[in-house]
């Protein structure tokens, strides 16, 4: 095994950042045409997403796992999940894993100390093979706790695989993986908290923050010359689990995913795994959720065409992407394979005319 190096670029970023933890109160459908006006009216910039670059295999592919609402101290099959995790990692000899969220329960970090992040983190994940760059992006839990202290920097000097933003890119040349910050764009979080406190520093204002998300999100996508496109965010845009389609991402997102040759969209949130493929959408929409507690005894989907997979439980995912084919592997809390898919694309560039 060879160990990669891989750089960060840091580009500033460009959203509104105040103390005012008020969340605006207006629905879905007021929202999206509030957004769409906005968006309309938004200068075509440069996009100021953050940029990551990852190195790739000496072949030209890129292999990572993907893992969801994992962090309980080990509980909940954690550890066992963290053990099959370290095994199919040194198989595939990845070059990255990405979490889809919900890092740490059940109210994120108190603070930059919390001992949490040691005990969920960095005393589970102890494989050599998974002593990779961990790219994250934060879940609703997350919110719950100092945002600030997940997304801190100096979480770095504790283990440096943690790589925590809100929205931000990777760049592994033949691929780009979109992460996208999806918990703001949820209503229900500010108009029916349920006695949640959650941490909006860096949200607020929150229409303005979401239109910058969109407008970099949109621009980032549209310049993007990746043979692959993947966008990963916390919440599922579709999902027969128990927190259902997220009606504000189908709305806010979606359209702006398929406008630009999105090919897999990535999330958690729900605590399972799934697969779904609808004939009015060519993107592929997949849940890894199963990083710990699981097993929700719930299933909701009136097109069974469209589910090509479903799991209650615990578990993770893989991903292979060379040039012209990509490869998803869904795995149980054993590492027993449950669900294979793949598919490949040619683009014209790619095709050789000569005689």
């Amino acid at each position: 095994m060879h160990s990669r190096l891989y750089k960060c670029f840091f580009i500033s970023h460009k959203a509104p950042y105040t103390k005012d933890r008020m969340g605006s109160k207006f629905g879905i459908g007021s929202l999206s045409i509030v957004m769409t006006l906005l968006l309309s009216l938004v200068p075509k910039l440069e996009a100021a997403f953050t940029t990551v670059e990852q190195a790739i295999q000496s072949d030209g592919s890129i292999s990572f796992l993907v893992i969801g609402d994992w962090g309980r101290r080990g509980l909940y099959n954690q550890s066992q999940v963290a053990l099959q995790m370290g095994k199919i990692g040194e198989k595939m000899d990845i070059d990255f894993v990405v979490s889809t969220g919900d890092n740490i329960y059940d109210n994120g970090m108190k603070s930059i100390d919390d001992p949490a992040f040691q005990l969920s983190f960095v005393n589970i994940y102890t494989s050599p093979s998974l002593q990779k760059p961990w790219y994250l992006v934060l879940g609703n839990h997350d919110y719950r706790g100092d945002v600030e202290a997940q997304l801190s920097p100096a979480l770095r000097s504790i283990d440096s695989r943690w790589i925590c933003m809100r929205s931000f890119i990777v760049d592994a040349e033949i691929a780009e993986l979109f992460f996208v910050d999806t918990t703001p764009f949820v209503d229900a979080y500010f108009l029916n908290p349920e006695g949640q406190n959650y941490d909006w520093r860096g949200v607020s204002p929150r229409e303005s923050y979401l239109q910058t998300t969109l407008k970099d999100l949109e621009t980032s996508l549209r310049e993007s010359t990746a043979k692959w496109k993947i966008v990963v965010g916390h919440h599922a845009i579709k999902s027969a689990s128990i927190h259902g389609n997220t009606k504000e991402l189908e709305s806010l997102l979606l359209p702006i995913l398929e406008a630009n040759n999105v090919d897999l969209y990535v999330n958690g949130h729900d605590h399972c795994l799934q697969h779904i493929s609808t004939s009015q959408s060519p993107i592929q929409f997949i849940t890894s959720g199963g990083g710990s507690k699981a097993w929700r005894g719930y299933y909701n989907w009136k097109t069974p065409e469209d589910m090509k997979f479903f799991y209650d439980g615990q578990g993770f995912m893989s991903i292979k992407i060379t040039r012209t084919e990509m490869g998803i592997v869904f795995y149980d809390v054993f590492g027993n394979i449950l669900h294979k898919w793949n598919t490949s694309k040619v683009l014209y560039k790619d095709l050789d005319f000569s005689l």
